[in-house]
């Protein structure tokens, strides 16, 4: 009896020390670039660290002073299509019941990203004139929060190539198409989607990643889809035709607290599209900064200064939850108080490309008040978020995955002290014969794009479709994204 005992217990602590099985499949990482705005390669870190890195401002580059405009004017969208940038808003000049018909659809253009113009386009009288930038009037509510996008969808016809939804809670949300991003038709006289409660901006997209069309739209976090209860979120629908949509589920955000998500502005980063970038504006119910004697000098609608806000990161690869790596803001209110009013500091849906070594994000500030306008901010490109490592140096260590291609291309920066090596770990992690952080070439410098190499050679061919990991050695240095290619 007692050597069973022995034996049972000898059993129990054998198993007790063997290394456990490998329970998860290598990630499908392919040739995809990938950002550290999240946790999805990341396995070990040892004294590197994932920093939020903040745009800077560049100042306002368009103002909502036509007659059509105004203080109120807000739910931006920005798209980049070929040569030409595109931007959409609403016009209203004073506030009135969300989905009134004086609220109408605006456009402007550019070449460049930074200055624009408000093209006379005479489709729509408004204010007794077609002389106007107007894209969409007399349909509401859907001017009230019309957010269009450039169709990714490879089956979508040419007289869809654009697409929008708008609509509030009292009818549900209306689908748009248009060929040109400017003569815009319903795609359905009623709407095709009623379960939520919409009053934000609601934002669409054809998914490349998932190979449908998704929806994030505004839900309460308490009490179903059409109670105003609890926090201000956010719930996800899809559709394979831009008709039909599923059962909405409510967006969750892992184990951070809730906040009020006034506009969430999910879409795929251009240049990952895998990765949904959020950067959405956080509402501060009665968090009041400015007194009433500073607002009226201000001339801000005085039901619009006792509250604050700010804009935040979030990301999601799809699915349900949204990763809040980051919670401190991502884009604090600028100096002066006109930015520290009700609803102001929202940031415009997309983030567009306007030099080769910049993205710009772009926020509407000053809201409520004469002075209403869209501001912009630049950013490195893929420049959200990196592994930093400091001068003491640090590691860190990507979960097994698998890649496609021949070569390591990072996007980085050091200090002139500072330095990047790179190992090719095998999955269980030890390092593959010939790329060693003793064969890694000490990489110095600021760059977009550095193809890595390991005692000049750049040829990964031989890893490629193996489950590998890889160790960044780091110091006084961050690193962006990666990709293979």
């Amino acid at each position: 009896m007692q050597k069973r005992h022995l034996l049972l217990w000898s059993l129990i602590l054998f198993t007790a020390v063997m290394p456990r099985a490998q329970t998860t499949l290598p990630l499908p990482v392919g040739s995809n670039r990938e950002l550290f705005v999240d946790s999805y390669l990341i396995d070990r870190l040892n004294n590197v660290t994932q920093q939020l890195h903040h745009p800077h401002n560049e100042g306002p580059v368009l103002k909502f002073d036509n007659p059509w405009e105004g203080n109120f004017s807000a739910y931006c969208t920005i798209i980049k299509d070929g040569d030409r940038f595109k931007l959409y808003y609403r016009g209203i000049r004073n506030p009135g019941r969300d989905g009134n018909d004086n609220e109408v659809t605006c456009y402007a253009e550019s070449a460049d990203g930074i200055n624009w113009i408000k093209p006379r386009l005479g489709i729509y009288t408004v204010g007794g004139t077609k002389d106007n930038n107007v894209v969409l009037a007399h349909v509401a509510p859907a001017t009230h929060n019309f957010s269009p996008f450039l169709d990714a969808n490879p089956n979508a016809p040419a007289a869809e190539r654009y697409k929008a939804v708008g609509g509030t809670d009292s009818t549900g949300l209306f689908a748009f198409v248009s060929a040109d991003g400017i003569h815009w038709k319903k795609k359905r006289a009623t709407a095709v989607f009623k379960t939520g409660v919409f009053d934000s901006q609601n934002v669409a997209f054809w998914s490349e990643s998932e190979k449908q069309y998704v929806c994030y739209f505004r839900t309460w976090s308490d009490g179903g889809f059409t109670r105003y209860k609890g926090f201000r979120s956010v719930s996800r629908t899809t559709s394979r035709d831009f008709i039909n949509w599923s059962a909405p589920v409510k967006m969750t955000f892992g184990n951070t607290p809730l906040d009020h998500l006034y506009t969430q502005q999910t879409s795929p980063y251009f240049r990952a599209p895998q990765i949904y970038l959020a950067i959405g504006a956080r509402f501060m119910p009665k968090r009041q900064v400015i007194t009433e004697e500073q607002a009226k000098a201000l001339d801000v609608n005085p039901n619009y200064f006792k509250d604050c806000s700010d804009a935040i990161l979030m990301s999601t690869r799809g699915g349900s939850v949204y990763d809040r790596t980051f919670m401190e803001s991502y884009i604090r209110p600028g100096i002066g108080l006109g930015n520290w009013v009700s609803r102001s500091n929202y940031p415009v849906l997309n983030v567009v490309q306007t030099s080769p070594s910049e993205l710009s994000i772009y926020v509407n500030e000053h809201y409520a008040q004469p002075t209403s306008h869209i501001n912009r901010y630049s950013l490195r490109i893929d420049g959200f978020a990196s592994l930093h490592g400091d001068f003491q140096g640090g590691t860190a260590v990507t979960k097994p995955f698998i890649f496609k291609g021949r070569e390591l291309e990072i996007n980085y920066a050091t200090s002139a002290a500072g330095f990047v090596k790179v190992e090719l770990l095998d999955e269980k992690g030890s390092p593959v014969p010939g790329y060693t952080v003793n064969d890694a070439q000490e990489i110095i410098g600021n760059e977009i794009a550095r193809i890595v190499s390991w005692k000049g050679n750049t040829n990964l061919s031989a890893l490629a479709g193996k489950a590998v990991r890889l160790k960044f050695y780091l110091k006084d240095a961050d690193l962006y994204a990666l990709k293979f290619n």
